[in-house]
């Protein structure tokens, strides 16, 4: 049970710092005052939990996770690519949309993993997946 809370809140944790990154490299180009709003908010949401994530890995005695190198350089690659050929809004709404599908499959993928996980950690990624798909549904607007 211990290790798959471990395992678990370090995949959230790498989650929701993939997040804030994401949205750090697209805030500085959104145009549209609401939009940016929008992803400000989605910002905090995540650095909240992410709070909480440390919090909790702290009480099991465990370090903090990282994204992989691997995913931060492809999501960079990415988003630049697109956005050099085309920088508006929907393509800022279009590559956050599918960065949080990824990140919500995942979720829920490391949810099956780690089942013995303790309660409060799969409350945690439950509310994680939440906030991802709030934010792709409020993102709909912008495509």
């Amino acid at each position: 049970m211990e290790k798959d809370t471990i395992c678990l809140l370090k995949e959230c944790d790498a989650g929701t710092k993939m997040a804030v990154s994401s949205i750090d490299e697209v805030l500085d180009r959104v145009q549209n005052s609401d939009m940016r709003k929008l992803l400000a908010e989605s910002k905090s949401h995540h650095e909240k939990l992410c709070n909480e994530i440390h919090t909790q890995l702290e009480q099991h005695h465990s370090e903090e996770k990282e994204p992989g190198t691997i995913a931060k350089s492809m999501s960079w690659m990415k988003t630049n690519m697109k956005l050099t050929i085309n920088e508006d809004d929907s393509t800022v709404a279009d590559l956050l949309t599918d960065g949080c599908n990824m990140g919500i499959k995942s979720l829920h993928k490391y949810l099956n993993q780690y089942q013995a996980a303790d309660h409060t950690s799969k409350e945690i990624c439950n509310r994680l997946v939440s906030i991802e798909e709030q934010l792709c549904r409020d993102l709909r607007c912008y495509l």
